[in-house]
């Protein structure tokens, strides 16, 4: 993403992030701007990172967003086409869940295709909602529009938790608790990507997940009320 690499405390550019003299040895390079070492998640192991991730560190989230996802080292347009399949998909898992615990006589080939076009519509109005958000509450260039976009989808990472739901069968609350996990998640990496305020972050994040909440309620509450009438007909035509 970052064609530079950026300390991890304070966000200043740094040349290098260490020395290396030889294969296993090396020595962390400290930032001239705070000097503290630049970024000390290179010596951690993936769980310290992960574990911070969820934490919401704003250091956890440089290191991720500008030390690791390197357009020099990462190929950006492979990246993007996968994270919006990965966000997709568990997007959709997370449909399938809710429409599992709010209707289970639906039949599967309808179930599929009513969790398709929620799916698909409330991630186009998230998208469209996200950029009016963002354009409202902070300055952005267009140039660096499909890298936010790349950030989000990285810090939509939370959504993996929606899978303990079937190994533990947890209630359906754990699914609005992950959703404020990617929304406080996505204002961090936002903050992180644009240097802006908390607050101007958890707004624009807020008003892009609101909108997106009521396209999914509207699309998914039309296709109840679909379901709900043919069932209906069904049943006078058979009494």
């Amino acid at each position: 993403m970052a064609r530079e690499k950026n300390c991890v405390e304070c966000g200043h550019k740094v040349k290098s992030l260490y020395i290396q003299y030889s294969p296993g040895t090396f020595r962390l390079m400290k930032c001239e701007n705070c000097e503290e070492v630049a970024d000390e998640y290179i010596e951690c192991e993936l769980m310290i990172i992960f574990i911070d991730l969820i934490l919401h560190k704003t250091k956890a989230y440089r290191h991720l967003l500008y030390n690791v996802m390197n357009q020099e080292t990462v190929n950006f347009q492979q990246l993007l086409w996968k994270l919006v399949l990965a966000y997709l998909l568990l997007d959709t898992y997370r449909s399938l869940l809710l429409r599992r615990t709010n209707d289970e006589s639906m039949s599967f080939l309808l179930a599929s295709l009513e969790v398709i076009v929620n799916v698909l519509s409330a991630n186009f109005a998230f998208v469209l909602s996200f950029a009016l958000a963002a354009k409202m509450f902070m300055s952005m260039g267009a140039s660096r529009r499909r890298e936010i976009l790349v950030g989000i989808l990285i810090s939509s990472y939370v959504k993996i938790f929606l899978f303990a739901m079937h190994v533990w069968e947890l209630p359906v609350s754990v699914i609005f608790i992950v959703d404020m996990l990617v929304l406080t998640s996505n204002a961090v990496a936002l903050k992180v990507m644009t240097k802006s305020t908390t607050s101007r972050c958890l707004a624009a994040c807020f008003m892009a997940h609101s909108i997106r909440f009521l396209a999914d309620h509207l699309t998914g509450s039309r296709s109840a009320c679909d379901v709900s009438a043919s069932s209906f007909q069904k049943l006078v035509i058979s009494s």
